[in-house]
């Protein structure tokens, strides 16, 4: 479980392919505080450690989660968005994140916010992704690469979200330019009101 407070950002350092997987090799601050086995959310996708080599970590990536993710489109040099676990003994300050990316949208716009920035995403969208609760709502989270934000202005397969300096300083987002693949993760607070909708009309 995560929050959507990114703690900084890794680099990729290197990429290789293992049949359908990707193993991702990364460095970052923290790398000497992490363990085998331990979570760690990449762009908003949690990945396990799965090996550690001096400032050097593992991650690998399995077909389902490259389908649904940007991962795949990552390369050596690349910098991304990585918070661990949440620790249940503090506060929450972003939102309840799992770290299970739904789908993938893509920034077709930004704009200035006189020192902050607007940045608009649109994704594709369907009635089966809609009655699962894959959408957004106005002041409503959503996390976009891992990051917890408010949504504004939303529309059928729209959102805006806007970012102030320190979260454009100390994430990927300083990357996003129009066409960037960004991972995209709804409220599961609307996921399951929108299952609880369904067993009730089914039900009846």
């Amino acid at each position: 479980m995560f929050s959507g407070i990114i703690e900084e950002f890794a680099t990729v350092v290197a990429i290789r392919k293992d049949r359908e997987n990707i193993d991702f090799t990364l460095t970052c601050s923290f790398t000497s505080e992490l363990k085998i086995d331990q979570s760690v959310a990449h762009n908003g996708v949690c990945l396990t450690v799965v090996s550690i080599d001096d400032n050097r970590y593992v991650v690998t990536a399995m077909k389902e989660t490259l389908d649904r993710s940007n991962l795949g489109l990552l390369k050596v040099g690349d910098k991304v968005n990585v918070e661990r676990s949440m620790l249940m003994n503090g506060r929450l300050d972003g939102h309840i994140v799992q770290g299970h990316v739904d789908t993938t949208a893509r920034c077709i716009g930004t704009d200035d916010a006189d020192g902050s920035t607007y940045f608009t995403f649109e994704y594709d969208i369907n009635g089966d992704m809609a009655r699962r609760g894959y959408f957004t709502v106005d002041k409503g989270s959503v996390t976009v690469n891992g990051v917890s934000l408010t949504v504004c202005n939303p529309t059928a397969n729209t959102f805006q979200v806007a970012i102030i300096p320190y979260t454009m300083e100390h994430t990927n987002f300083q990357d996003i330019r129009p066409g960037t693949v960004v991972n995209l993760e709804f409220d599961i607070l609307g996921k399951y009101i929108a299952r609880l909708q369904q067993l009730s009309s089914q039900q009846e």
